[in-house]
């Protein structure tokens, strides 16, 4: 078992690392901006559910492959970038159509829905192989020496909690805050702006890998 002062520790440095401003962050905030708070959390579980799958990988080895392939790195970054960009270039066809009206107790004509919030989050997580790189980097100072599978899994459990209790939290804050965005022009200058930094986000991934 992972003693309980080094699980906290990690559990703290897991949020804080979600809490950087990064695509995650991105597509959880649109969602529940689009979709409401229960879009948001959707998007917010498929995100913990990426990571729980990196570092699942990372125990049997198959993140250590990935990142040991730069042919492979690149191919699962430039997916990935191409994922980001596809995401923000869907927030500016949403901006060019103008379905918009100013929202009273209705919600979107069109509400962006869970399941594909969590599919949103899920994707974006899972084609970020610097997600991969950030556990390679992280999980070896958590573990004891002759740390097993086991403890692996367990700190693979601690980082999911942890990447939940962050997107969560911000999922329902911007969910509740979405009751100020009730102004279709306001809602029509976000999602400008959360799909510029989705493609801007997906270019910068790209052009890494040149």
């Amino acid at each position: 078992m992972i003693p309980a002062a080094t699980a906290a520790s990690f559990l703290l440095v897991v949020v804080l690392g979600a809490m950087s401003p990064g695509p995650d962050f991105v597509v959880v905030t649109r969602s529940a901006l689009t979709g409401g708070r229960r879009a948001g959390i959707a998007a917010g579980l498929g995100i913990a559910l990426g990571v729980f799958a990196w570092v699942v990988a990372i125990a049997l080895g198959v993140a250590a492959v990935l990142t040991a392939s730069a042919v492979a790195f690149t191919v699962v970054k430039l997916v990935g970038a191409a994922y980001l960009v596809f995401l923000g270039v869907k927030a500016w066809l949403a901006v060019r159509r103008g379905d918009y009206r100013d929202l009273g107790e209705d919600e979107h004509k069109d509400p962006l829905k869970a399941a594909a919030a969590f599919r949103q989050g899920l994707f974006t997580n899972l084609l970020n192989p610097k997600v991969a790189v950030y556990f390679l980097a992280l999980l070896p100072q958590f573990l004891p020496a002759d740390g097993s599978t086991l403890q692996t899994l367990e700190l693979a459990a601690i980082a999911t909690a942890g990447t939940v209790l962050w997107f969560v939290t911000l999922a329902v804050v911007v969910g509740a805050l979405k009751k100020v965005f009730r102004s279709g022009r306001v809602r029509r200058g976000l999602d400008a702006v959360l799909g510029s930094l989705l493609v801007a986000l997906g270019l910068k991934v790209a052009a890494g890998t040149a």
